[in-house]
């Protein structure tokens, strides 16, 4: 496997983090291949890693997996999350969501499985990812206390954290800054807690009359982390559901909390990133996103959507995809994708490519708005074989090769056509493309006519 010999060198140290390494001097093999993908030199990656503007999710029981970062100094990512519920689904259609994610771009997987075999379905995923898998514990835990908060202790709580940092998660959703004291300020809101995480925190410390016991037990669970190089997905169990609670008290009190974590965590050696709202209208994004560097301490952060409205059910995918451009352009380093199912019910297989598909083009427009190297190369490359007519290469070249060809091709589908200098859209006459190039050639003969006569 490819990391195999990799964290069999790795052994001698107790602290297997690659923020550690890195603070120790050491570039590990993960950071040089983050360093290649990403066209960046080997010791940048050190030092952001070391800083802890950038993280390498890499679990070092997950030995297939191919190493990726998350950072504002590096290419906008994307999440997609799939996993089973109550209701719907089983393991080889998650194994399958999974694949399909990963076909069409996505940088990272979260297993967000609340219904039965929860660790079967998460060591499926496992074994068929190539990119780092997430989880939100809480909810295994949860689901071991027979959905009864008051049989979920603490014990239970960190045995959950590690049997899954064992089996190769690379990072987890921990909602450790939803705490008691904040509860009141949700009251007056809209949607209250909307969060799946927070929500169950918010009973866990009603019934129990005690303090949130992930932020109780913070570093408890930064020893575990440790042992196997798991990051932290700092949970914002208190986001806005609607744009109406966007920026409210009880989100920015929490923000603090993350802030803090985020220090706490980063003295074990721990890699963190931050995750964020949520429904944000547009503008309120590049506050949050500035807010968040400032009080976090420039760790990435890991927004989903924000969703810029709220009544598009059904087409949240694009509702999400405008606000996950903004958040990208103003330094959200992961974009949590939203499936057209969003606040519908378990997304399928064709919505999670579709919302893997829109928020891998949200993420190219960031890196393009960024003047990020070499992504503009991508869509000048596409200009150029639309104005030649070379349909095979802009199907290439397309996010989405399949699609493309199959739009092309629904309308003029013989071989014939593929060289064809028009489509269906315009025709032979009234195809621009055809009369600019036509227009540039009689201009050139004047050119050379007026050359020629002139002497």
């Amino acid at each position: 496997m490819l990391r195999a010999e990799w964290i069999e060198r790795r052994k001698k140290f107790k602290n297997k983090s690659q923020m550690h390494l890195a603070r120790q001097g050491i570039i590990t093999e993960e950071m040089r291949y983050v360093a290649k993908r990403e066209g960046l030199h080997p010791e940048f990656v050190r030092q952001e890693v070391a800083r802890g503007r950038m993280i390498i999710p890499a679990n070092i029981n997950h030995l297939h997996l191919e190493p990726m970062c998350i950072g504002i100094n590096s290419r906008v990512k994307v999440n997609a999350n799939i996993g089973n519920s109550g209701l719907a689904s089983d393991i080889p259609t998650e194994v399958e969501k999974a694949k399909v994610a990963i076909k069409y771009g996505a940088d990272t997987i979260m297993d967000l499985s609340t219904g039965e075999a929860i660790r079967e379905t998460r060591e499926a995923i496992i074994k068929v990812s190539t990119v780092p898998v997430g989880t939100v514990p809480i909810y295994e835990a949860l689901r071991r206390a027979k959905g009864n908060v008051k049989n979920m202790t603490v014990d239970l709580i960190l045995d959950v954290i590690e049997e899954q940092a064992q089996q190769g998660v690379s990072y987890m959703t921990i909602h450790a800054g939803v705490l008691r004291e904040f509860l009141p300020l949700v009251q007056h809101r809209v949607m209250g807690i909307v969060s799946r995480g927070g929500a169950i925190m918010a009973q866990w410390m009603i019934e129990h009359g005690k303090q949130n016991p992930l932020y109780e037990h913070f570093d408890k669970i930064c020893e575990i982390f440790k042992k196997y190089d798991v990051s932290f997905s700092l949970g914002d169990g208190l986001r806005p559901g609607a744009i109406a609670d966007a920026s409210d008290e009880a989100q920015l009190a929490e923000l603090k909390v993350l802030g803090e974590l985020t220090e706490r965590a980063w003295k074990h050696g721990v890699q963190v990133m931050v995750e964020g709202p949520g429904h944000v209208p547009m503008d309120q994004i590049e506050f949050n996103m500035k807010i968040q560097q400032k009080v976090c301490h420039e760790a990435p952060f890991y927004v989903l959507g924000p969703l810029v409205i709220d009544v598009a059910p059904g087409y949240d995918h694009i509702a999400s995809a405008i606000g996950a451009a903004m958040a990208g352009w103003y330094g959200a380093a992961m974009l949590c994708y939203v499936t057209p199912k969003e606040h519908l019910g378990l997304p399928n297989i064709e919505d999670v490519k579709q919302g893997v598909i829109a928020y891998k083009i949200a993420a190219h427009a960031a890196d393009v708005a960024k003047n990020w190297p070499g992504a503009r190369d991508w869509d000048l490359e596409m200009s150029r074989a639309r104005f030649a007519f070379d349909w095979n290469r802009q199907f290439e070249l397309a996010i989405d090769p399949e699609t493309a060809r199959a739009y092309h091709d629904e309308t003029l589908p013989q071989e014939g056509y593929k060289s064809a200098k028009f489509c269906s859209m315009c025709g032979p006459e009234f195809c621009a493309y055809k009369i600019s190039q036509n227009v540039s050639s009689k201009m050139e003969e004047m050119l050379q006519l007026e050359n020629w006569i002139a002497p």
